[in-house]
């Protein structure tokens, strides 16, 4: 337990420091591992080639030696290596035959392996060592032995022949200084490999990882407000994550946008309801029982309305499958109000509505189309206004599309300034009092039913139209 809360103590937190120490580890447990297999593998070749080159000097020897009558050993020729005939120089011979043995000239001095009961039979090879020896001086040392079985011919006379060995013998300091050498070469070298390794790791580290940094420092700005979004020239593995944060971005940003404009929406809806209890209360001409009613259905259009723009702002869009909401009496209800707003004008509203026309959808969305395009029609009108609601035919099976349009009287909207009038909290003309919302708040309604809004000038009243065209539905 203490040493696992040791390890997450130590543990780096970082994912550059993770990675690097991972490579780093594994990197040194492969040069380990190299080092082993090379160091290994020299070893292997280093007594091979021992073992080779003492054969040869065995093979050469054996060119060389005779045996007298009475089978003393004889060499006829020079040694094979100058060592040979120098005391306790390091390579040694020795020749094992029947009842006695004799060695090389170096061996004299030296205590070597006792060989006098190792005759090999013919043919056989041996190679052993490293074997305890004690040197000329009397220090400790060790040797490496090659062995060959030999026959002697016996000058061509067969009960003359006998077999004998031969010994070849090396100081194993020699092997040993070249594996120190080796050693301390191929160390040397894989330290300088992993030192540049190292560092070509953490250059390579860093390098991928910068597109993660990236990342970090555009959500910093982000977060700072220096950036909208995040940049889209990420690679392929980041894609999701950057997207994600952006769709994330843009759903906060849409409903931040969509609490102020529901409070906005609100003030504006119940702009309405509140004129036309400022007017029945100023006017002093309704009777006690006519203003308790008026203020009645005041509130509860307002009660209506708070209700909706909340439910509006808990969810986005319109409901598929909504029962048909009839338009002449929502309009009426909503002409009734304008026109005790603008008693002073005079205005006076038309209906031009199909029988049995219906709107599929919200009652609340209804209420806020035509209210708001009605009471810009009022506000701007010189004395008609026009509501016109028809049907639009579909394909067989699937219900009518609507087509709503509100005609006013009043100067109209010059074709350069339809887009400017469209745009959230912009008034056609700035002396006249109003908020600026009314026909941002008809362009999400409609957008929210995959309709279209149309700006143009009346053909029969001569001023602006309001035309609205929602799809037909399934």
């Amino acid at each position: 337990m203490g040493r696992l809360w040791l390890f997450r103590r130590w543990r780096p937190r970082s994912l550059q420091a993770r990675q690097l120490l991972a490579a780093s580890v594994g990197l040194v447990a492969f040069l380990a591992l190299a080092g082993y297999a090379l160091d290994a593998a020299f070893a292997d070749t280093a007594e091979a080639n021992l073992r080779e080159r003492l054969k040869n000097y065995a093979t050469a020897y054996a060119g060389g030696i005779d045996f007298t009558r009475d089978r003393s050993l004889y060499i006829r020729e020079q040694p094979p290596d100058p060592r040979f005939d120098v005391p306790g120089s390091g390579l040694y011979l020795q020749v094992v035959m029947p009842g006695g043995h004799g060695n090389s000239m170096s061996a004299e001095g030296p205590i070597l392996p006792e060989v006098s009961d190792r005759l090999l039979p013919p043919r056989h090879e041996i190679f052993e060592g490293p074997l305890p020896i004690t040197q000329i001086d009397g220090s400790p040392g060790k040797v490496y032995r090659y062995g060959l079985g030999l026959i002697w011919g016996g000058d061509g006379v067969p009960e003359a022949e006998f077999p004998y060995t031969i010994y070849v013998m090396e100081d194993a300091r020699a092997m040993g200084a070249q594996l120190r050498v080796f050693r301390g070469r191929v160390w040397f070298w894989l330290g300088v490999t992993g030192v540049i390794l190292l560092l070509l790791q953490t250059f390579v580290l860093r390098w991928s990882l910068r597109p993660l940094r990236r990342v970090i420092n555009e959500l910093t700005k982000v977060q700072r407000g220096e950036s909208e979004r995040m940049s889209e020239q990420h690679p392929r593995e980041l894609e999701p994550l950057t997207e994600s944060i952006n769709a994330f971005i843009e759903s906060e940003r849409e409903n931040l946008d969509r609490q102020r404009n529901t409070l906005a929406d609100l003030a504006h809806s119940l702009k309405t309801p509140l004129a036309v209890l400022r007017t029945q209360l100023d006017s002093g001409q309704s009777s006690e029982a006519e203003l308790r009613e008026e203020i009645d259905v005041q509130l509860r259009r307002m009660n209506n309305l708070v209700s909706y723009q909340l439910a509006r702002a808990a969810s986005s869009g319109h409901k598929l499958f909504s029962a048909p909401v009839p338009i002449e009496a929502s309009a009426e209800e909503i002409v009734r109000g304008l026109e005790k707003v603008y008693v002073a004008k005079g205005v006076l509203c038309e209906f031009e509505v199909d029988p049995g026309v219906k709107f599929y959808g919200e009652p609340g969305d209804l209420q806020e189309l035509l209210g708001n395009l009605l009471e810009n029609a009022f506000k701007w009108a010189k004395r008609r206004v026009l509501l016109t609601a028809r049907a639009t035919p579909a394909a067989p099976g699937r219900r009518a599309g609507l087509m709503l349009a509100v005609d006013d009287d009043g100067p109209g909207i010059a074709p350069d300034d339809i887009a400017k009038v469209l745009q959230r909290g912009v008034r056609g003309d700035e002396r006249v009092q109003g908020h600026g919302i009314g026909l941002s708040i008809v362009q999400d309604l409609i957008k929210d039913y995959r309709g279209e809004l149309q700006v143009k000038r009346s053909p029969e009243l001569g001023g602006a139209r309001f035309e609205v065209s929602l799809p037909p539905g399934l």
